[in-house]
């Protein structure tokens, strides 16, 4: 499966997971001139900004190995312009990572 398909289903998988564990999905794959963000929900009054890393197989390491230091600035910079841009700047935040290797989905909650 080539990494585009794996992406897409990766996120399709990891959107349904949360909502059946209760969030609230509140926007796919938000944009900006910074970047994206791939799931951003709500839970219980928190905003979950949510990165998704999907891999077959361990060849490159745990997909929640991509999500590195330099990853983690960029979403926060595009989690604050969501934030100002919806005026919830108030609002608590958290930064989850949901990886999924193969069939096993693994939800890192505060990831960073």
């Amino acid at each position: 499966m080539n990494t585009k398909i794996l992406g897409t289903t990766g996120e399709e998988v990891a959107t349904n997971y949360l909502k059946k564990s209760g969030y609230k999905i509140l926007a796919r794959n938000y944009s900006n001139q910074i970047g994206e963000i791939d799931i951003i929900a709500k839970e219980k009054g928190t905003i979950v900004f949510v990165e998704v890393k999907a891999r077959s197989s361990l060849a490159f390491g745990f997909p929640r190995e991509a999500v590195g230091s330099v990853k983690q600035e960029r979403i926060r910079k595009i989690a604050t312009s969501y934030l100002k841009e919806t005026k919830n700047i108030g609002l608590p935040c958290r930064f989850d990572v949901v990886e999924i290797l193969g069939e096993k989905l693994t939800h890192i909650k505060n990831a960073f």
